[in-house]
């Protein structure tokens, strides 16, 4: 069976080696220097000034909401446009911090959302599976907060600019499964030092251990707080978000090849699919197959389960889903919903496996939405 991910690691061994004699000498693996020093080298890839190392991009998703809050930057009952095709997790930090969450439907050309923005606070879109919508009009709209769930898009480049450097504020993911491992991990990166600094309490329990020397002064002179109560005070909404330094240095031992694993991806779609993309690159996420109907789709399921892994594209419509309740369902978002899967898109794929999945689609071509 061709699988979606191969491996835990990108070359593995080497990185499995690296990682036993850092264990083995560490004296902290608790949050410590080398999160901050993964920190640094991601904010200098992304392009952006800061970065903020969390234990997932779920725990992103959460601090970034959570300090938004907390700085009066939004309020509850704000209303926050969102993806209505994605991850549940882009969603429950709305439901959960009090906020109104407004679904927008997706386009069926790209599978990211419509750029007809209702009036909405907040908008939060998820850049899916490699790609992304109209982020120029997108932008053209200063009346509302633009955020970027940035899970699936590590790396792809929309007319001259990274996906995830469009907004306030962008999120990624780490996980096992996605463009960079680093087992479990997530980032927020923004130019937004404010944000930055809230980011770093809200990671920790509220705490100001994380911030620079100044910017403790800062909140404990603002609070008039002792030296001797100053490492047990809570400024502000928190939890604990904190990733560990086994996480903070595969990052370190990962991010080198990264560049390489976004060409390989790039190179897997194109051959896979014979198919043009709109992007400077392209950091395919998986290869989506949408089609004609619904019992089209679970014929190939059936056919080919032994031979492709495959699932779902992400959540599918999030309104169907059990947690949001009911709902009126999003026109596009449910058609990939009911008739759309993924196949895995990985950058250890051989010349074999990319052949074989490409005579696959042909041979499916009939029953593919085009």
């Amino acid at each position: 069976m061709i699988k979606l991910i191969k491996s835990t690691f990108y070359h593995e061994l080497q990185t499995k080696i690296k990682l036993m004699w850092f264990i083995f000498w560490a004296k902290q693996l608790s949050f410590g220097k080398k999160c901050e020093e993964f920190e640094k080298k991601f904010a200098l890839w992304q392009g952006r000034k800061e970065a903020v190392f969390v234990n997932s991009g779920s725990s992103a998703n959460l601090a970034l909401i959570q300090s938004l809050l907390n700085l009066g930057r939004i309020k509850k009952g704000d209303r926050v446009g969102f993806s209505a095709l994605g991850w549940s997790t882009t969603v429950m930090p709305l439901l959960e911090l009090g906020l109104k969450p407004v679904p927008i439907d997706i386009e069926l050309n790209t599978l990211n959302i419509s750029s007809n923005i209702p009036n909405v606070k907040v908008l939060f879109v998820t850049n899916l599976l490699g790609g992304c919508g109209d982020m120029e009009n997108i932008v053209k709209n200063k009346n509302y907060i633009l955020l970027e769930d940035n899970c699936e898009s590590l790396g792809t480049v929309y007319k001259g600019k990274k996906l995830g450097n469009f907004g306030l504020a962008s999120t990624f993911s780490f996980y096992v499964g996605h463009h960079l491992s680093t087992i479990e991990g997530g980032m927020v990166c923004t130019d937004d030092k404010e944000l930055a600094q809230e980011l770093r309490i809200v990671r920790a329990h509220g705490w100001d251990r994380n911030l620079t020397i100044r910017g403790q002064k800062e909140k404990q002179d603002l609070y008039s707080i002792s030296p001797f109560y100053s490492r047990y005070t809570f400024y502000s909404n928190g939890y604990n978000l904190r990733p560990t330094e086994i996480n903070g240095y595969l990052g370190i031992v990962q991010l080198p090849y990264l560049n390489e694993i976004i060409k390989k991806r790039q190179e897997n779609y194109e051959r896979i699919t014979g198919k043009k993309h709109p992007f400077d690159v392209f950091s395919n996420f998986a290869i989506p197959l949408i089609f004609k109907t619904s019992d089209e789709r679970d014929m190939f399921v059936e056919k080919y389960k032994k031979v492709l892994e495959m699932r779902p594209i992400v959540g599918g419509d999030l309104t169907q889903q059990p947690f949001y309740g009911k709902s009126k369902h999003m026109k596009n978002a449910m058609i990939i919903h009911n008739r759309g899967l993924y196949i895995g898109n990985n950058p250890e794929l051989t010349k074999k496996e990319i052949e074989r999945i490409g005579d696959i689609i042909k041979e499916c071509a009939s029953h593919i939405l085009t």
